[in-house]
């Protein structure tokens, strides 16, 4: 690269001094670089012919790629600043006009005010004057609610199956029901998404049955899985649902990577990645940002901010604002927002996907919520955390709560129709939980498929060992597996 560098750079700043007006001492003017087709100036002997000696591909090729990469100044036009109008008093550098100071001072650790929080709905439910977003009517405001209750009681019975014993693990979403299924409610079904493990919500609201979600958590032959993942790791391309991995921030980098697609292709969607505040800690994070930031692609990050990852409190992950002021580091338009005010969220998120797809940027929403289950059926929250902090969100917080009293205060909801939803939902989710259950496995050799169309001789090797080892310890395996 540096050898590269050398050998380009009389190429590259003839180029810049033949496009680029200059003043009288001969200094180039700071513009937008074009793209031009860029030439050497022309030797004695080619200036006697008549022509310009072409340079040797790659530098053209290379030296073009940097004069493209000036182009876009969108980013630091809002960074210019007026007051700095001599050339002593500022810099013009790339991304826009830089002062400068004769007194050394550091930017603070933190701000003064920390970034206030977008809220509809107070915690008893009602609309909190003059707040700034969409009234919302009663066919949508039912179904959001009828859906929150469906997420709940649908987390209760299946956390109650693994304890005893009938599915091997799984993760609720209490607490967070606002921001799955009000979050969802604002996309459109042409956006994908890229959730973390906690937004079983948006998949819900997009048509995935109860069936199904049985299905993949007993991992039967019904299952889009076949079986190979671990319960609550959904995916399903029906819905524009990006399958589920278990290690953190992974499907960031992949959701900007398919957001720039989207871009490409000139497509009327965007992306959504979800994530928790635990991934704001990992590398991967960071890249997406600046990757999106830089690529201005239609993304929409979703955060949700709970406080707690797994076990580490939020204070013991940062030092910053929560996560809303990453953003702003990064070049990236960013809100914060009550998690729990199903309204508010809504409103975000349908806002957040109009800017990114008619703006062609990047959005990032920091959702603040709170986890009032444990982290996982692995997990006991009793260990690192008060109880009294839990039954507090329980109690004055609980996101299904505020926005009931809400859809009530405008004659949309009884308790006749509570009570009746709620024995039905439950009733069905325990049906779907014995179908999946007496449903067949799939075979053993599923668990070799789908990787190569012809599979080596090393993975052959390893299906006929574990085929001797189910025969030799029968007793240790299940029986209800295909051979």
């Amino acid at each position: 690269m540096a050898s590269w560098l050398t050998r380009s750079k009389p190429y590259f700043n003839a180029a810049l001094r033949r496009r680029m007006p200059a003043d009288l001492s001969g200094n180039i003017l700071p513009q937008t670089c074009r793209t031009t087709p860029l030439y050497p100036p022309p030797t004695s002997s080619a200036a006697a012919a008549g022509r310009r000696p072409s340079p040797p591909p790659h530098l053209i090729a290379a030296t073009l790629f940097l004069a493209r990469r000036c182009e876009s100044t969108r980013a630091g036009v809002g960074l210019d600043f007026k007051e700095a109008d001599s050339d002593h008093q500022g810099l013009d550098f790339p991304g826009g006009r830089v002062t400068f100071m004769s007194k050394m001072s550091f930017i603070g650790e933190n701000l003064e005010k920390r970034i206030p929080c977008f809220r509809v709905l107070d915690d008893n439910g009602e609309s909190v004057g003059g707040s700034d977003y969409e009234q919302m009517d009663k066919e949508m405001s039912v179904k959001m609610y009828s859906e929150m209750v469906t997420l709940q009681i649908m987390d209760t019975v299946f956390y109650e199956a693994q304890r005893q014993g009938r599915i091997s693990f799984y993760l609720t979403t209490s607490g967070e029901e606002a921001v799955n299924i009000a979050s969802a409610a604002a996309l459109s079904v042409e956006d994908a998404v890229f959730a973390q493990y906690r937004e079983p919500g948006v998949l819900l609201w997009r048509g995935f049955t109860l069936q199904e979600f049985a299905n993949q958590c007993f991992g039967n032959k019904a299952d889009y899985g076949k079986g190979r993942q671990m319960p609550i790791h959904y995916g399903s391309k029906k819905h524009n649902y990006f399958t589920i991995s278990s290690p953190i921030a992974t499907q960031l980098p992949q959701a900007v990577g398919a957001a720039y697609s989207l871009k490409m292709d000139n497509k009327d969607a965007c992306v959504v990645a979800y994530m928790g505040d635990g991934s704001t800690s990992e590398g991967d994070f960071h890249a997406s940002l600046n990757f999106a930031a830089v690529m201005e692609v239609p993304i929409v990050f979703i955060c949700r901010n709970n406080g707690w990852a797994i076990s580490t409190p939020i204070t013991e992950q940062h030092r910053s604002d929560g996560v809303v002021v990453k953003g702003q580091a990064y070049g990236i338009r960013s809100i914060r927002v009550d998690g729990n005010d199903a309204l508010a969220v809504y409103n975000v998120v349908r806002m957040a996907r109009e800017m990114a797809i008619h703006e062609q940027r990047p959005i990032l929403i920091e959702a603040l919520t709170y986890r009032v289950g444990h982290h996982s059926t692995s997990d006991d929250s009793t260990k690192y955390r008060p109880l009294d902090e839990v039954e507090h969100w329980k109690k004055t917080r609980d996101p299904l709560t505020i926005f009931r009293n809400w859809v009530a205060r405008n004659g949309w909801w009884s308790d006749e129709h509570e009570s009746e939803m709620r024995i039905n939902i439950k009733k069905e989710i325990i049906q779907a939980i014995q179908a999946a259950e007496r449903m067949e496995k799939p075979p053993l050799s599923e668990l070799f498929s789908d990787v190569y169309d012809v599979p080596p001789p090393s993975l052959c090797e390893q299906e006929q060992q574990l085929r001797d080892t189910v025969k030799r310890h029968p007793d240790d395996y299940p029986n209800d597996i295909p051979q």
